[in-house]
């Protein structure tokens, strides 16, 4: 189908779930600062005053998840106990445990055997030439339009506003390539006292056209809080999870994804480093001009080093085959937890910054580079 319209969404930083996978990263961010060999995997649950931190952390250093917690809810807005929730007065629960040793084990490293996988599963990684960042339009403008919402509001340019909120856009296709916004649908949190039209027409002015206007026109529909008021958010009308909005954090839906969360895990885990490293040779896949279009999938065993499958589709725009791509990728990346860890310097205090407003398509992250491309084209 070459003519279509396809949509993707975001959500800020003050939006519940995203709250919680900050909380889950920046626990993990203090664990790796001191002790880059730790484990962890951590889970975080919000409702109405209060934070419920969960999971599994071995570490020699000492973390003090309440003050972390609390620290994210203030950076994220949460400053006003009228919001249903507030930084210093929340309760913060805490129930951690040690990793299990059998899973740990399976990571291991000895003189006759390599650090296996952390995890079984299929990790995604996507690339095309939509933008200059080579991710699909509507989740780049669908990520700007969240950013922009959180930046006028701590700026004081719309001093009315809450710290929650969602961002939608749709993108008409023609022959596969983006030609126009067709629709953008924003829902922004603000004080009971804010007029509903004013919110209207500043944030169109403010945030959508910034964002979206080259490619919106006189058809163009935008919807902006069409229920009416919304005072009420964040945590308070709705719980907040770690690892629920994982579309949010990939493509924006356009390309698959394997199913499993990012936030708080150790970079041991598949799941997130998997990804990553998909990303990253997906990327220089396009980059070097052997597809306008590409997805890869990683699949591997929990402790085997090798990944059990790489599976590439370039939907008919690869200059050669998808067999030939694959054969290129083994030769140019090492796949393997360990060389995955060390190529993209892993085991670093990067990842709270990754649990807000999408892990891809963001030039500070090392599996963003596009280094790679004459040794794929060789």
């Amino acid at each position: 189908m070459s003519n279509y319209i396809f949509t993707s969404e975001s959500v800020t930083e003050g939006h519940p779930d995203k709250i919680c996978d900050q909380i889950s990263d920046a626990i993990l961010d203090a664990v790796l600062k001191d002790d880059p060999e730790g484990a962890c995997c951590c889970e975080v649950f919000t409702t109405t005053g209060l934070i419920i931190v969960g999971g599994e952390i071995t570490t020699k250093t000492y973390v003090n998840i309440a003050e972390i917690a609390r620290g994210v809810l203030k950076d994220a807005g949460y400053t006003d106990s009228a919001y249903g929730i507030d930084y210093e007065s929340c309760g913060v629960m805490v129930v951690v445990d040690e990793q299990s040793k059998e899973i740990a084990q399976g990571e291991v490293v000895s003189e006759d055997r390599e650090q296996g996988a952390g995890d079984q599963g299929m990790m995604f990684g996507y690339a095309c030439r939509e933008t200059k960042e080579l991710m699909p339009l509507p989740i780049t403008l669908a990520h700007g339009l969240t950013r922009k919402l959180a930046s006028v509001r701590k700026e004081g340019v719309l001093d009315y506003l809450r710290p929650d909120g969602k961002a939608q856009v749709s993108v008409e296709y023609s022959n596969d390539e983006p030609k126009r916004v067709e629709a953008v649908v924003m829902a922004a949190q603000h004080n009971p006292d804010a007029d509903l039209e004013k919110l209207r027409d500043d944030i169109k002015r403010e945030v959508i056209e910034p964002i979206c206007g080259e490619y919106m026109d006189e058809k163009t529909k935008i919807f902006i809080n069409e229920t009416g008021k919304f005072v009420t958010g964040g945590p308070q009308a709705d719980t907040g999870l770690t690892g629920r909005k994982v579309i949010v954090d990939t493509y924006g839906g356009m390309g698959r994804h394997g199913g499993g969360a990012f936030s708080g895990k150790v970079p041991n885990k598949q799941d997130r480093s998997g990804a990553y490293m998909a990303r990253y040779v997906a990327k220089n896949v396009v980059a070097a001009d052997l597809a306008d279009k590409c997805e890869i999938q990683l699949a591997y065993a929990i402790g085997v080093a090798e990944p059990v499958s790489v599976h590439v589709d370039t939907f008919g725009t690869g200059k050669i085959s998808d067999e030939e791509i694959i054969a290129r990728i083994r030769k140019v990346f090492d796949l393997t937890p360990a060389g995955i860890i060390k190529q993209l310097d892993l085991k670093r205090p990067i990842y709270r910054s990754t649990a807000t407003y999408g892990h891809f398509g963001r030039e500070e992250f090392s599996w963003e580079k596009t280094d790679k491309l004459e040794e794929l084209k060789s």
